[in-house]
């Protein structure tokens, strides 16, 4: 923000602060004519007594059912849960009197509630207490919609995923989260109750409370006998002021943070553990609005990749193999267990989400002795193994992204997880922190016997992560297979642009061991690529950069369209025919518009068929036959 634009900020909020400071300051002189001989201090220190003593028992009720109801309030979508909240907030809105009227209705001596609790409700401590909760109670109750709207959804995921069941989840983790905010609404409630006037001197007179009393004395004896008794009330004003200001203080307290120290600890080589029993097999079906999710695999390795812009379903089939989203008509295997007939609680898997999930309120041993079953030993040794042991005490926003994506991860592998899953870890991070994190994690994946699943759309961290991958589109499977397999030969033009792989095309295979590509540009191919090809059959091709090169005397003509930087090597988009290739070059006379002759080794072309352009030339065919009739 610029200085010329806050300096009319600064002047509005020091007008308000000087305002709402200024009658304090005003009393001040007034404390001399203060009658003091006046004050019956046992009266005083009487009502006193009742103002705190019911504000508390109001805040109690209020903390009892504003919290459940905060809670209902936040989680519900339903038009009517809706009006209900609009209902609870509605005394703020009303003066106090009127408050009062609407309780009288309620608990007076002629309605039904006051014959028959014999009107002890009214002119009675209960009654008080009844009147401040209704005043109060909004406070509290917004304060809690508001923290528990604020607490991310996916810690709650990430505590079913280590075995908390609903009432642990809440209690331990949400509750926590949302304490503060909490806390903040209840203050308010405590103090509203405290000082309530309308509501509580229609509904109960008698015994006097201290604003009730206040205003009993300037009534009678006027503004110097009243005077004193503003002591006890200001002096609540400042204890809880004081309060809020320390409680500031200690939770803003924050600790250094090193980011130097990204990269885990490296893990000791140990052959990879291949157990032939574990293998997930899932097919997952989810219908969301217009969005509808179908897809199936059944891997043969421990660590699978899924891959496809966002939008597509990713995350989601995350979420269903997990358990935290219902599978409408699939099924998840793992080895001989059926997943899908578990609740995710039971499931005994790890869940990273892309910000690691970490429960904000938990140091770092915390977070690993919070799966039902984590192992002591375990959580040791993946303290030492990941450089965790001395950042045991830290929370997590004292700790570098780094730091805590190794903490979820020595968290997720404290319980001996058969399944890890990961929502894009490493979306959030640069690219270099980004590297060194995705090597560690593949390391750590060569040491442990868990099946892995990452989500992500990144090719390059797919290939890193992952043996097999799965492509997929608008909740639907363009490809899936074993890494090399699906990298080297895509099924379709969308693949290749997925992978993001360069130099990938469909054309048709002439006679004479040639394949024509767009514009007619027909290229040589080598025998290895004429495998159960024929003439006039329409397949997927591949030139390897290497298999393009520049020469004097070669048979193509090709226009240098482009000129780009990638990972520090220079690469040149060249235009042949109705083709684009791309080389890395750093041949200076490459220079954009520029043209030149290529010749493309017939060793670095690759041909295959592929069913997505078989089934795409079918759909055609079956059109135009169609349309002709």
């Amino acid at each position: 923000m610029t200085r010329t634009a806050a300096r009319p900020l600064f002047w509005l909020a020091t007008l308000l602060a000087v305002y709402l400071c200024a009658p304090f300051i005003a009393s001040v002189p007034q404390l001399g004519a203060a009658d003091w001989a006046s004050v019956n201090w046992s009266a005083t220190w009487s009502a006193v007594a009742v103002s705190a003593g019911s504000a508390s028992v109001a805040a109690l009720v209020i903390l009892l059912g504003g919290v459940p109801l905060g809670y209902f309030l936040a989680r519900s979508n339903s038009r009517k849960v809706a009006v209900l909240g609009f209902v609870v907030q509605l005394p703020l809105a009303l003066p106090p009197l009127t408050s009062g009227v609407l309780l009288l209705f309620l608990l007076g001596p002629y309605s039904w509630v006051g014959q028959l609790t014999g009107g002890r409700l009214t002119d009675s401590f209960a009654g008080i207490v009844l009147a401040q909760t209704f005043v109060a109670a909004p406070f509290l109750i917004i304060a809690a919609k508001s923290a528990f709207a604020a607490v991310d959804p996916v810690l709650d995921d990430v505590a079913a995923t280590l075995g908390h069941h609903a009432g642990s989840r809440f209690f331990r983790v949400v509750l926590p989260v949302a304490w503060p905010a909490i806390r903040a609404g209840l203050a308010l409630a405590w103090l509203r109750a405290f000082g309530e006037f309308g509501a509580t001197v229609m509904v109960a007179y008698h015994p006097y409370s201290l604003p009730v009393y206040t205003y009993v004395m300037f009534g009678s004896l006027g503004l110097p006998a009243m005077m004193p008794l503003l002591l006890p009330t200001l002096f609540i004003a400042v204890v809880c002021a004081a309060l809020s200001l320390y409680s500031r203080r200690q939770t803003g307290a924050d600790s250094l943070i090193d980011n130097s120290d990204d990269a885990a600890e490296p893990v000791a080589g140990q052959a990879p553990v291949e157990d032939g029993e574990r293998r997930l097999a899932f097919h997952l079906t989810r219908h969301l609005g217009a969005f509808d999710l179908d897809i199936a695999w059944a891997p043969v390795t421990r660590r699978l990749a899924v891959i496809g812009p966002s939008g597509s379903g990713k995350s989601l089939a995350l979420r269903l193999i997990a358990g935290l989203e219902r599978n409408e008509r699939g099924t998840v295997r793992l080895g001989d267990a059926d997943l899908g007939a578990l609740p995710p609680e039971d499931r005994q898997i790890g869940y990273m989400p892309q910000d690691y999930g970490l429960f904000p309120h938990m140091t770092v041993a915390q977070q690993l002795a919070f799966p039902v079953d984590a192992d002591p030993a375990s959580a040791r040794y993946w303290l030492d193994h990941l450089g965790l042991a001395a950042l045991t005490g830290r929370l997590p926003h004292q700790l570098s992204f780094g730091q805590r994506q190794r903490v979820a991860l020595a968290r997720a592998l404290t319980r001996h997880s058969q399944l890890l899953l990961f929502d894009e870890p490493f979306a959030a991070l640069d690219t270099p922190r980004r590297r060194r994190l995705q090597q560690s994690l593949r390391a750590l994946q060569r040491e442990i016997a868990a099946v892995t699943i990452v989500v992500t759309h990144d090719p390059d961290e797919a290939a890193l992560l992952a043996d097999e991958v799965l492509v997929i589109e608008q909740g639907r499977v363009l490809q899936a297979g074993a890494l090399d397999t699906v990298y080297e030969r895509p099924a379709s033009l969308r693949v290749a642009e997925l992978l993001g792989l360069h130099n990938v095309g469909e054309g048709i295979m002439r006679a004479q061991g040639r394949l024509e590509i767009s514009g007619g540009l027909l290229i040589e191919l080598a025998d290895r690529s004429l495998d159960n090809l024929m003439a006039g059959q329409r397949v997927m091709w591949r030139v390897s950069s290497h298999a393009l090169v520049a020469a004097p005397d070669g048979p193509y003509l090709g226009t240098i369209e482009s000129i780009e930087l990638r990972r520090g090597e220079r690469y040149i988009q060249v235009a042949m025919g109705g083709a684009r290739f791309d080389l890395a070059s750093e041949d200076a006379r490459f220079r954009q518009g520029t043209q030149h002759r290529f010749a493309i080794a017939a060793a670095g072309v690759s041909v295959w068929a592929a069913e997505a352009v078989v089934a795409r030339d079918v759909m055609l065919e079956t059109k135009a036959v169609a349309s002709h009739s």
